[in-house]
């Protein structure tokens, strides 16, 4: 299934649950402006919405290869496409999908996009807790910041709730280069 159309089955899917949902990821960055390349299609839900979430992906070939309260995974056995579900309680959903915004994806596909505030909250929830990946989610937070106009303080202070201050001045050109991390 083409990319394009696997965008416009799952969101016609979630559109007509009335479930919110919205672009995470790699293609919430492309959304912004940002390209960088990826390995799959990201999304976020409330958790309410998880079995028909995860049924709906399966009924459409994907298998399913992680599953927790939080998190999704699925594979598609054909070209291995790999889409990823984060699932987001009341409190925590009512504040990301308040600001959600409809970015063109494709030329005729529009789809509910994380604000950029957000998109660096989740790249730096991922940061701190995955080391791996802690290099990648701080450069594409760095373009954020560079292309998009962003609520620098509220950036600021996600780097501070999530003990990555160091970072966020690297990134701002704020400290001497010799003394920080590097990205």
């Amino acid at each position: 299934m083409p990319l394009k159309d696997v965008f416009k089955a799952i969101s016609e899917m979630f559109e007509h649950e009335k479930a919110d949902y919205a672009v995470i990821g790699a293609f919430a960055l492309y959304a912004y402006g940002y390209v960088r390349a990826t390995k799959d299609i990201d999304f976020v839900t409330r958790i309410e919405f998880q079995k028909k979430a995860v049924r709906y992906l399966e009924s459409l070939g994907f298998k399913t290869t992680y599953c927790s309260e939080a998190f999704s995974n699925h594979v598609h056995p054909i070209g291995t496409m790999h889409i990823d579900v984060m699932y987001l309680e009341k409190d925590t959903a009512d504040t990301i999908f308040r600001k959600t915004e409809r970015r063109v994806l494709f030329e005729d596909v529009k789809i509910p996009v994380v604000s950029a505030e957000h998109l660096v909250a989740m790249k730096l929830f991922a940061a701190k807790h995955n080391e791996r990946r802690r290099l990648k989610d701080l450069a594409d937070i760095k373009e954020i910041i560079a292309t998009v106009d962003i609520d620098k303080k509220i950036v600021q202070d996600y780097f501070k709730h999530f003990g990555l201050e160091s970072y966020y001045n690297k990134i701002e050109g704020n400290e001497d280069e010799s003394r920080q991390p590097s990205i």
